[in-house]
């Protein structure tokens, strides 16, 4: 038993000369892998003498998908559903939430050339019809309005995120959340323009009447 705390002492012995690495020496440390120890560096946009393209900004693998972007949900992110049909209801209910911001990002976004009401006569229209500025169409045409032609709420997200005719894209300006909330105030500017007396409230109309 008096062996067992003596091999003890040695092995702790030898683990302790195994850890040291002698005096500190001048000379240049012996180097089995040079790679390890020198790699080449490179600046972004600088060229590349192994690749055969000579560009050092390698671009990412095909189909690479950033952390927190797969976008899965297709109806939330492209406005079509499974069939790669526009869907016809947005997929963000309008709530109040919903419309509140919906008519921030409108006005911010869209009211210069649409206006305020959504008539397509927007102040930047206004001031530059004169120099053959088409004007865009109004939000309260059959066309435009739910059951008409293109009258599904993935179409107007589809045009907010792609842009149409001189209209440009806001994909990269708007968030897919607010697009859809744009999507949902839009709507209510149409049926507070088309919009019958027997849809109204009755505690608005007596406000109105007053």
């Amino acid at each position: 038993m008096r062996l067992i705390p003596g091999l003890v002492v040695v092995l702790i012995g030898v683990s302790l000369i195994g850890c040291y690495r002698g005096a500190p020496s001048k000379k240049s440390p012996i180097k089995l892998q040079h790679n390890m120890f020198q790699t080449q560096r490179y600046n972004p946009q600088s060229e590349s003498q192994f690749f055969v393209d000579k560009a050092t900004m390698r671009p990412p693998v095909a189909g690479t998908v950033a952390q927190g972007f797969l976008a899965e949900d297709s109806k939330l992110y492209r406005g079509r559903d499974a069939r790669d049909s526009l869907v016809v209801i947005s997929p963000i209910p309008p709530t109040e939430q919903s419309l509140a911001r919906g008519q921030e990002q409108y006005n911010i976004y869209c009211a210069p050339c649409h206006s305020r009401v959504g008539d397509g006569r927007g102040i930047v229209v206004l001031r530059t019809m004169d120099a053959g500025y088409v004007p865009p169409p109004s939000f309260h045409q059959d066309r435009l309005r739910r059951g008409g032609l293109n009258g599904q709420d993935g179409h107007i997200f589809d045009v907010i995120t792609n842009g149409i005719r001189n209209m440009p894209m806001y994909r990269h300006q708007i968030r897919v959340e607010d697009r859809w909330h744009i999507v949902n105030y839009v709507r209510a500017l149409q049926f507070s323009q088309n919009a019958t007396s027997a849809e109204v409230p009755s505690e608005v109309l007596d406000q109105l009447s007053q």
